[in-house]
Formats: structure tokens, C-alpha cells, sequence
């Protein structure tokens, strides 16, 4: 009998903590026109001259920092992981590929895989929670990309986005519990930022964002692909999944690049704002990534935590991924077998 097939991809990460490695993962990363979706020309010009360059040799000392001797890149190393206990959990008549949409494991290598195999039709679950147009748009546009050429092409079916997921939802509120919520003066819901003209672009009523005072606040059928919204709604969720009142936590948006403006208010204002009204300790979920990585392990616990006690802050405590959690596996054969 043949085959079902399920391709598990997530972002990407250097092949090693080296410049010339984070160079190439940049760079592959950075030119992607729905990631710096800008004129081609003007895009070239900012990541081959400008921020690869002088980039790099810093990205290349932070992967260091969370690079692990045996198990090289987090977020690698979980996907990896996700991947295998899927596996197990199908069983036989399922192939399961991860890939990574940028850098190895490739998309192309796995979509060959399951070509060969011949399966009888393939789920792709972009594993980013909340929808965007420069992580699973980038996805399915590269997959569909590659597909064209086949002669044979097999039924696809794409998980769209999964930020109202139960099951996850879950998860991260018990990793969350070992903490003692109760504990921290605040708590932040940090998501990956995006430039705020991407979220403008999937207003497709070219007015609703410019109207609607908080616009992403409440998640409805007119902003139902935007990011922001569905963060929001993810945040909402894991709050009344831990009885927090809106008091009692603030979403905002981490990780800029460039000058123009992004989704906010921005995760080290905020933490900044903390500070100044007196809070010592934080709780900080990054509900936007399903496996731990830079922007989670050094970034909210290195940086912000820095950046908060220097300004009379005591703790940032961050709530680890998804991982390998049996509640978030559930959660993919969940939707494997679903969809």
C-alpha cells in the first residue's frame, strides 16, 4: 500500500556556528523576496553589501553561545527530535521529511525522497503557529515551486496556520506551571516581529488596518490571516489557559531589522518599561516558535535579561518551546490525521 506522506518544515539554521556558515544562511534567508520584500535591486544591494556583511561575525558568536557540543543547533536538534516521535507515533503507512526552508535539510531533497517513495499524497505543516507571509507563505510558495515541475503531482494539502491549536496551547501553559506564574510581577507574550507593511499587505481590504482602532486585537473573518491578530489570539488563549487576567500581561514583538517601523510595541521597550515601574521579575513565553532557537534561548534570556537588570530588573525567565513535548506531538498527529 502506499505511502501517505507528512513534511514537517521550520525556518532554517547555519550548518555550524561559523561566519562563512551564518553568512550562507543569511544570505539565503535574507534574499527571499517575502522576507525583505522590497524592489530586487534595493534588496541585493542591503543584504550582499550591508547586513550580511557586518552581521555575520555577530550572528556567528550568538550561535556559539547556544551551540551545543553534541547536539549542534537547537533548533535543529528539536525538529529532529519532532520529526522522529511523529514517525513513531504514524506508524507504517505514513513517510515522515523534515526540512528546513532555508539552508539543509533542503525542501527540494525532501520532496525528492518523497517522490521516490511514491507516496500517495503529501501534508506540508509549515511549523510556525501563527500565519505570515515571509515563514509559511515562503513555504508553500517554495514547495509549489518545485512541485510544478513533476509530471506526476500528488495530492497537496497545506496546515495553513495552527495558532488556536488546543493541544499547544496546552503545552506551553504546563511548561509555563513549573514556574509559578503566580511568582512574577508580569508576564510577555513575545512573538518575532514583522515590518508593519507586511501585515499591511494582508489587509486585503486595503482599509480595515487603517480604520479600525486596535485592529489585531480581536481575531475575525476580515483579519483572520494577519499575523499580528493571530498572535494576539494565540496570547489570549495561553491566558485563559492559565486563569491570567488582561492586567496581568502585555503581547509584544521582538527580533527587528532596518529602520522602518515594525509590529508593536516591541519586546525590549516594553521589558524596559517593566523595569521603570518597579517590576523585578518576568515571565516571558515566545509562543511564535515551536522549537527553541537564537531568538528564545539568547535572545530573551541573554539580551533581555541583561538589558532588564541593568535597569533594575531582577529575573527574565523564559518558558521553554514546544520541543519534544508529548502534548505538542500529540498535537501534529493530530493534525496529521485530520487533515
Amino acid at each position: 500500500m502506499a505511502k501517505k506522506g507528512v513534511l514537517l518544515v521550520n525556518l532554517g539554521t547555519p550548518d555550524s556556528p561559523s561566519t562563512a556558515d551564518v553568512r550562507k544562511y543569511l544570505d539565503e534567508f535574507l534574499m527571499d523576496p517575502r522576507v525583505i520584500d522590497v524592489n530586487p535591486a534595493l534588496r541585493t544591494f542591503l543584504v550582499k553589501a550591508i547586513i550580511v556583511p557586518f552581521r555575520a561575525p555577530k550572528s556567528a558568536k550568538l550561535y556559539k553561545a547556544i551551540w551545543d557540543e553534541k547536539t549542534g543547533s537547537p533548533l535543529l536538534h528539536y525538529s529532529l527530535l519532532q520529526q522522529q516521535l511523529l514517525k513513531e507515533r504514524l506508524g507504517d503507512e505514513y513517510m515522515v521529511e523534515l526540512a528546513m526552508r532555508y539552508q539543509s535539510p533542503s525542501i527540494e531533497d525532501a520532496l525528492s525522497r518523497l517522490k521516490k517513495a511514491l507516496v500517495k499524497d503529501i501534508l506540508v505543516i509549515p511549523l510556525f503557529p501563527q500565519y505570515a507571509s515571509a515563514s509559511t507563505g515562503s513555504v508553500q510558495e517554495k514547495v509549489m515551486r518545485l512541485v510544478k515541475e513533476w509530471q506526476t503531482i500528488p495530492d497537496i494539502r497545506f496546515i495553513n496556520s495552527f495558532h488556536d491549536n488546543e493541544l499547544m496551547i496546552e503545552t506551553f501553559a504546563d511548561n509555563a506551571a513549573k514556574y509559578q506564574p503566580e511568582t512574577y510581577d508580569h508576564i510577555l507574550f513575545s512573538f518575532h516581529g514583522l515590518p508593519q507593511r507586511q501585515l499591511m499587505k494582508c489587509d486585503h481590504t486595503g482599509s480595515y488596518c487603517l480604520k479600525v482602532n486596535d485592529c489585531c486585537a480581536t481575531l475575525n473573518d476580515t483579519n483572520k490571516f494577519c499575523y499580528s491578530a493571530q498572535s494576539h489570539h494565540t496570547a489570549s488563549l495561553i491566558a485563559a489557559k492559565m486563569g491570567l487576567p488582561k492586567e496581568r500581561y502585555t503581547v509584544c514583538f521582538q527580533s527587528r531589522l532596518g529602520n522602518d517601523p515594525w509590529v508593536q510595541p516591541y519586546t525590549s521597550e516594553i521589558v524596559a518599561q517593566m523595569a521603570k515601574e518597579g517590576k523585578k521579575r518576568l515571565l516571558v513565553f515566545c509562543p511564535a516558535f515551536v522549537s527553541d532557537c537564537l531568538e528564545t534561548v539568547f535572545e530573551v534570556t541573554n539580551e533581555y535579561g541583561d538589558e532588564f537588570k541593568a535597569l533594575g530588573g531582577e529575573h527574565v525567565q523564559l518558558v521553554e518551546s514546544l520541543n519534544d513535548s508529548p502534548k505538542w506531538i500529540d498535537a501534529l498527529e493530530k493534525m496529521v490525521i485530520e487533515n
